[in-house]
């Protein structure tokens, strides 16, 4: 199965992701936040199948962990993930760099299928459904 490296603030969240993916036969990695994943990122020189990651954290959101990792790693598929309306927005000139946001809360399905979504490159039919 897929290396997946999920950053999330939120230690619920993060280890309810983790789980999930677990399920699924997925090796996550996880991190608290952007700088710890660039961190990981840079030790493990981008080995992972897919970035997860909340788009509002501390010391580096999600925004910039996306435009840091399609700069140094433009392969990795990067699915971010937010329970805000306005940082949805914020992703929307993303569409070139990130695969999709999924936005919370969403169920353990939603997040699996996500995550199989970014993967396979498939691309759902209702993507980016961005606040007006």
């Amino acid at each position: 199965m897929a290396r997946i490296l999920l950053t999330e603030d939120d230690e619920a969240v993060r280890s309810f992701v983790q789980r999930a993916l677990e399920l699924d036969g997925h090796t996550v990695k996880a991190a608290e936040d952007g700088a710890e994943a660039v961190e990981v990122l840079t030790r493990e020189q981008g080995k992972f199948d897919l970035l997860v990651s909340d788009i509002k954290m501390p010391v580096m959101d999600g925004i910039a962990l996306a435009l840091h990792t399609a700069r140094d790693w433009p392969s990795l598929p990067i699915l971010l993930m937010t329970g805000f309306a306005d940082q949805r927005e914020r992703a929307n000139g993303l569409d070139a760099l990130v695969h999709d946001v999924i936005t919370k809360p969403f169920s353990l399905a939603d997040i699996r299928l996500a995550v199989r979504n970014a993967i396979a490159g498939v691309v759902p039919e209702q993507t980016r459904r961005y606040a007006s």
